[in-house]
């Protein structure tokens, strides 16, 4: 199929990306089936009744929501402290991992931050034979000399707050401008740069449109790979705005009721998102398209979660007024 997208200017595009608006739909379905306390299952599409995929739209997933709700605006909103608390819950992504920090200190800080006291509660945690990283991606150890990369995490942390990484952001211009001091510190990689971008942007201490900056990650590089034959010259970043702004007319064309987030259309980062999922959904759906990666089975499986969680966006968003209570994620 070929998309014009500007005089002289067409992408290619193969079966998959018929498929990625499909699955971005069966994915909200799901989630949208689960606020409304539908039973299980909430869809009959094997591939997603058998592996696991996160939500269309990354502020839904479970660990995002933890994230805004728990520790973004929870506890003292100063610019400082929220950078601390983000960063130090994204540098291991992990629940528990914060969890088990605040049953030990309580109130976790940067006013009364004692590295030797965190990194003995992680050491002791680690000890006892505790993951304290997400398997969701990862974290490049910075190079501070401890041999254990927890410590050198936190001592990262430490270093970015001494050296005015909060203002730095407070001060930004664009969104770009949070990526590139982020990608300034040790460690930090484009993705990682601008996941944890996205992050901090959630908050009261920074307010860019989502639609103003994005980043393909590896994931979404392969997906992008499947769904074209030609990508008319742009770069993965660009296809993806160009994606982004095709959304409702996809969905009309393909005859898809697609369900939005409470009135928020989709998001560049949300686009990318997909592309990362349709690059292993694909897999099975679309085994003739190997991408980049040539990778042929999808490894994470599918397990039911029964734990509620209420949804919770930014209020900036100004869609929380709309959503039920005591809904699932």
């Amino acid at each position: 199929r070929s998309i014009k997208i500007a005089p002289g200017r067409i992408l290619k595009a193969t079966p998959v990306f018929d498929t990625y608006w499909r699955f971005a739909k069966l994915r909200q379905d799901i989630f949208m089936g689960r606020v409304a306390g539908m039973p299980a299952p909430w869809t009959n599409d094997f591939i997603l009744l058998s592996h696991r995929f996160t939500n269309t739209y990354r502020a839904s997933d479970r660990v995002s929501q933890y994230l805004i709700r728990n520790v973004i605006y929870e506890g003292d909103q100063a610019a400082e402290e929220i950078f601390f608390r983000v960063m130090l819950f994204k540098m291991f992504n992990r629940i528990d991992t914060w969890e088990n920090l605040q049953k030990k200190i309580k109130i976790l800080n940067w006013k009364y931050f004692s590295f030797d006291k965190y990194a003995k509660i992680l050491d002791a945690l680690m000890e006892s034979d505790q993951r304290l990283y997400s398997a969701a991606y990862i974290m490049p150890s910075p190079a501070f000399g401890n041999k254990r990369k927890h410590r050198n995490h936190l001592q990262l942390l430490e270093y970015m707050i001494r050296d005015g990484a909060p203002e730095k952001l407070v001060r930004a211009k664009t969104f770009s401008d949070i990526f590139k001091i982020l990608l300034s510190y040790p460690s930090f990689g484009g993705f990682l740069a601008f996941q944890f971008s996205v992050d901090l942007n959630y908050s009261t201490a920074i307010d860019f449109p989502e639609s103003q900056f994005v980043v393909a990650g590896p994931g979404a590089k392969d997906g992008i790979s499947k769904c074209f034959y030609d990508t008319a010259g742009l770069t993965e970043e660009e296809l993806i705005y160009v994606v982004t702004e095709m959304a409702g007319d996809e969905f009309n064309r393909l005859g898809l009721d697609f369900i939005t987030l409470w009135g928020r259309p989709l998001q560049p980062i949300d686009c990318q998102n997909i592309f990362c999922e349709i690059s292993k959904y694909a897999r099975i759906a679309h085994p003739e398209y190997l991408g980049e990666s040539g990778r042929t089975r999808i490894k994470q499986k599918f397990s039911l979660n029964n734990e509620p969680l209420p949804q919770w966006y930014p209020p900036k968003w100004k869609i929380n007024d709309k959503i039920k209570s005591n809904c699932f994620s």
